[in-house]
């Protein structure tokens, strides 16, 4: 009987020990997880709102300057004479949406390098120097790699329209200039504040080249060419179309812009004179699962490796998207909603021989000495389309500025590709959002431009000439 109990009492401890083993191991599994999450997610951790350890940095350093690609100062504090500090932004508008805000919440590079403006590496001895004298350490400053000419240029191009220009390096994925309109002058943020806010008609605050969400229109037949192309590689060039201004399937009917007819077109012509009718009836020709799934290798419904805030573009195809469906999806209509920013990302693949490089608007972060803390380099997200298939795309991306919708952009002193779009976004037919997307010079591109102009027709009447403005602006100073 007392063996019964002496082994009955022994299974117990046994019992008590695993149980302790086991919450043992979970609690230093959990210290493991906490310690090597902050770690690795420390910038995250300080720039939550709710993180004290942020409120204590600003109180002991003063939020560092942001500056331009040149060396211009986007943003700084200013200090008066009674310690009071007051964020300034010399260039007023033209930055809002790309510079951002750091009050009421951050945006922009603002909100990009907050962990870094917030920060002090200042020399000991400035430092010590500082607490002597009572005044706070120099934050360190963050340089991007906007260029302002670029900037200026494109916001002046933009006029009073309401859209987005994003101009960027396809061989690195700098972004050069970001412009959204409509804008404000974050240097009266604190004025401003509540009635932005409430405009919830205008959307100022958004960026549009990164949050707006738009049919991409004719700029979308770059993607359906693509597949079309991978489904028939060897006779894609034979293809042939009559096009008499519009296309009907059953019920539904797709016209060319304003009912135009091309007549006789083959795949390159039907690229460049961007017709309707052509693309409507390729797309019935596609297969339906390998389109989704090259789509989603464009990152199409997908997260974009992207750090500056931003939405996921959109299209559904799928085995019952109908014959209307494709047809609409194949010129960019229907389920599509696009970020210019996105378009942009696949236009420099295809420029940079089909490889994304990560877009990245922030170069490099020095101390208040000019000694460098942090440098950014550029850096390859992965190959989105083959080497031969961006050589096809390009191709027919020339075809538009030679034969095409893009001719305004033929005979300079540079040669470019691109495409057009003019995307409906209402019931009303004859309302449509101008598109540009393409790059500079076509053989070896240095330079790419995306743009869309909201309500204002004809991609080919309204943005190629903004893009052109853009071009020349690059190719002068070089």
């Amino acid at each position: 009987m007392k063996k019964r109990k002496k082994q009955k009492k022994k299974q117990m401890n046994m019992a008590i020990l695993s149980v302790t083993y086991l919450f043992v191991a979970v609690f230093l599994g959990m210290m493991f997880y906490i310690c090597h999450y902050s770690v690795t997610h420390q910038q995250e951790l300080i720039n939550n709102s709710y993180n004290g350890r942020q409120q204590m940095l600003i109180a002991k350093n003063v939020r560092g300057k942001i500056y331009g690609g040149g060396g211009e100062i986007l943003a700084q504090t200013i200090t008066d004479e009674n310690g009071n500090e007051e964020r300034s932004y010399p260039y007023g508008n033209l930055f809002a949406h790309t510079v951002g805000y750091s009050t009421h919440g951050r945006a922009g590079v603002e909100a990009l390098g907050n962990y870094y403006l917030i920060h002090s590496n200042a020399p000991l001895s400035e430092k010590v120097s500082n607490d002597v004298e009572g005044i706070k350490y120099p934050g360190d400053d963050v340089y991007t790699t906007l260029d302002v000419n670029l900037q200026e240029v494109a916001n002046h191009a933009m006029g009073i329209y309401r859209g987005a220009i994003i101009v960027s390096e396809p061989s690195t994925g700098k972004i050069l200039a970001m412009v959204s309109k409509p804008d404000y002058d974050p240097n009266q943020i604190e004025e401003l504040w509540d009635g932005l806010v409430k405009d919830t008609e205008s959307g100022i605050l958004l960026n549009r080249a990164t949050q707006g969400l738009y049919p991409p229109g004719s700029t979308f037949k770059i993607l359906t060419a693509l597949e079309y192309m991978k489904e028939n590689p060897d006779t894609y060039r034979n293809y042939q179309f009559q096009c008499g201004g519009s296309f009907t399937s059953g019920t539904d009917r797709i016209n060319c812009y304003h009912g135009q007819s091309h007549g006789s077109v083959n795949f390159s012509s039907s690229f460049a004179k961007s017709c309707n009718a052509s693309f409507a009836n390729i797309g019935l020709q596609l297969d339906k699962a390998k389109f989704a799934d090259t789509l989603e290798e464009l990152l199409f419904n997908e997260e974009l490796p992207l750090e500056i805030i931003h939405n996921n573009s959109h299209v559904e195809v799928n085995q019952d998207s109908t014959d209307g469906d494709m047809m609409q999806v194949s010129i960019g209509q229907g389920t599509t909603g696009m970020t210019p920013m996105h378009l942009n990302m696949i236009t420099n693949a295809i420029a940079n021989e089909g490889t994304l490089m990560k877009p990245y608007i922030v170069d490099r972060v020095e101390n208040s000495t000019g000694t460098v803390i942090k440098q950014f380099s550029p850096s390859s997200y992965k190959r989105l389309i083959s080497q031969q298939e961006a050589e096809s795309l390009k191709e027919l991306m020339r075809g538009v500025v030679e034969e095409g919708t893009a001719r305004k952009l033929k005979g300079l002193s540079y040669t470019a590709a691109g495409k057009t779009g003019s995307a409906e976004y209402n019931s009303i037919k004859e309302d449509s959002h101008a598109w540009f997307t393409g790059f500079a010079p076509a053989d070896n591109p240095q330079i790419s431009v995306t743009i869309i102009i909201e309500g204002a027709g004809s991609g080919g009447d309204f943005a190629v000439p903004i893009a052109r403005r853009i071009f020349d602006a690059y190719f002068e100073t070089r």
